[in-house]
Order: C-alpha cells, then sequence, then structure tokens
C-alpha cells in the first residue's frame, strides 16, 4: 500500500528513522511522496531516489559522521579558532562534507536535482533567517531567481541540515529585483538554515486542499524520548552557543505530539542520544536503527485504513481554524 511520510528531524538520531522506513517497507508499504527537515530531509531524499530500508541502514550505520565536522587548520586552534570561526563564517564546521556525501549517494542512484523526481515526490524544509520565513523546496526557491527543477536535492538537504552555530548557514544570492543598486555586496546574500527552527514536523504540508481527495494516507516518523541529562557547563561565549543549538535541537517537538496528529505519527524513541552527537559507537547506531524498526513495527500491526480515515476527517477536516 502507498504512503506519503513526513520525516523529523533529528541531527545523528535520524539513524532511527533508516530503521522505521525499513520496517514500513517489511510491512508491505511502499513509500509515495515524501518531506523531511535536517536529517530527516536526508532519509526522505535517499527514498526519493530509490534506496531501500536495508541500503539507507548500510549508508548510515557505515558512514562515520564524525568526518562532517570539518574545517581548515586555521580554524582548529581550540577556543581561539573556534570563536574565530564563528565570528568570520557563522558556524563550528563547514556543510561541504555532509553535501558531498549526500550528492555521492544520490549520483549512485542517478539522481541530482528535484527535476529528476516525481513533482512533489520530495520537499525539503529549511529556513530563511534572513528574511524571517519557512522554505520549502524545490518550489520556494523560485523567488531567488533560481530554476527549481534545476535545484540540487543535496544542497537543499545541507540547507535543512545546517544547525545554526554548528554548520555554516548556506547564502543564496537575491536576485537583482530584490536589490537596491546602492546596496552594499555583503547585504545582497540571504542565510539559509536548519529548518526544525520554524517547522520541524511538517505534517501540515500533505494537508493542503489539493492533497486532501487523495486515498493515499499520510504519516509521520518523529524522534521522541527524554532528552540526555546533561549539565551545560557555559565558561564563554563558544560553551554557550553550543549549549543554545543542542538544547534548541534536543528540546524541539519532545514534549507532546498534537492530538490532531498522534493518529497519524509514528513515535520513534532516540534512546537518550543529542542531535550533535557525532562520535557514534558502531553498537549506538545500530540500537538506534533497532528502536526505529521496532517502533515503525509495532505501529504498522495496529494500523488500518479504515482507523486512519476516521481520524482524518475528526482531527484534520473538522479541526477548528
Amino acid at each position: 500500500m502507498k504512503i506519503n511520510a513526513v520525516f523529523e528531524g533529528g541531527g545523528v538520531k535520524g539513524i532511527a528513522l533508516a530503521g522505521a522506513v525499513s520496517s514500513a517497507l517489511d510491512n508491505g508499504f511502499e513509500f509515495h511522496d515524501v518531506a523531511g527537515t535536517s536529517s530527516g530531509s536526508i532519509v526522505a531524499a535517499f527514498l526519493a531516489a530509490g534506496y531501500t530500508g536495508e541500503e539507507i541502514k548500510r549508508l548510515i550505520i557505515e558512514t562515520p559522521f564524525h568526518k562532517f565536522l570539518k574545517r581548515s587548520p586555521i580554524f582548529d586552534m581550540g577556543i581561539v579558532g573556534s570563536a574565530a570561526r564563528l565570528i568570520w563564517k557563522k558556524g563550528l564546521y563547514s556543510g561541504d562534507a555532509l553535501e558531498d556525501w549526500v550528492r555521492q549517494k544520490l549520483e549512485v542512484k542517478g539522481i541530482r536535482k528535484f527535476g529528476d523526481l516525481r513533482k512533489n515526490q520530495l520537499r525539503i524544509v529549511a529556513s530563511d533567517i534572513s528574511q524571517g520565513k519557512l522554505l520549502v523546496f524545490p518550489d520556494d526557491v523560485a523567488q531567488y531567481g533560481i530554476d527549481p527543477g534545476r535545484f540540487s536535492i543535496a544542497r537543499a538537504v545541507r540547507m535543512s541540515s545546517s544547525i545554526p552555530y554548528f554548520f555554516d548557514p548556506v547564502k543564496i544570492r537575491k536576485p537583482a529585483r530584490q536589490t537596491r543598486h546602492d546596496e552594499p555586496f555583503r547585504n545582497q546574500f540571504v542565510y539559509i538554515v536548519d529548518g526544525a527552527i520554524l517547522s520541524n514536523f511538517p505534517l501540515w504540508l500533505f494537508d493542503e486542499p489539493e492533497q486532501q481527495p487523495s486515498r493515499i494516507p499520510t504519516l509521520g516518523f518523529s524522534l521522541v524520548g527524554k532528552i540526555p541529562k546533561h549539565i551545560h557547563k557555559i565558561n564563554g561565549v563558544i560553551s554557550m552557543f553550543q549549549a543554545l543549538f543542542t538544547t534548541m535541537m534536543d528540546a524541539h517537538d519532545t514534549r507532546y505530539i498534537e492530538e490532531n496528529n498522534y493518529f497519524r505519527t509514528v513515535k520513534i524513541p532516540a534512546l537518550n542520544v543529542n542531535s550533535t552527537q557525532f562520535n557514534l559507537t558502531l553498537e549506538d547506531s545500530e540500537n538506534l536503527y533497532e528502536a526505529g524498526y521496532r517502533a515503525s513495527d509495532d505501529y504498522f500491526r495496529k494500523w488500518s485504513m479504515h482507523l486512519y480515515e476516521s481520524a482524518y476527517e475528526k482531527y484534520v477536516l473538522r479541526k477548528p481554524v
């Protein structure tokens, strides 16, 4: 049976999403249109490109995520180097390695740009912090004078995964019509960062009027669980930024799932792993994957189209404006 899916962001905890995907496929479900934020956009992109659950598991578990934390030697000199990089680049690490990895994996399946996919087959959420607005790729990239069909999926994933202060924001130059003739060059760019800032679990994408007549159900895959009990020692600007983005990523949407979304949400335990724990052991990765698989398996064993349609009519179609 076909389903649409939305994948929540959560940094390295996204490994659990791969387990949930494998379980859904093993239970006879087929992913149709998909969307995601942050690490959820990685899983969504791989699914849209044609990767199976087992292939995604292998990709994610075998990848040494600590290699994504790259920076040039000049900025790799302790606190001083980190502070200088934050001031100059606006992030502790470049997102180049992550983008290159995603690009290489998509190219294996012959996928590079959104135009290689069906319309709405893949949507990725990011945040334009210069103009204070939510972006849904590929369509929203048109406002910057870029052809959505020619836009790189790997670049969109990088934007969606650019955790503030952790990875560099991605800059896009504003089209000439939006720029004053006397505007300084540095002000002609907008900064794009992690979509989790504005919408970490964008189930609403499939609730728009043109989607509702569809007989294809939409399910969300959400990372839940206790936030790791860790006291952040703040001794200066760098440690404050680290505490800020760790708290933002791990506390986002952990308290509850809205009642109108509860029935269509696969709740996946994150096993007290925090979003920026890029030094996960192989055992940690496998445990996350298995937790995702079990949670998804439990959900789908109880799922039925009849129960879904009844709840959808009650909580979504009749939801007060």
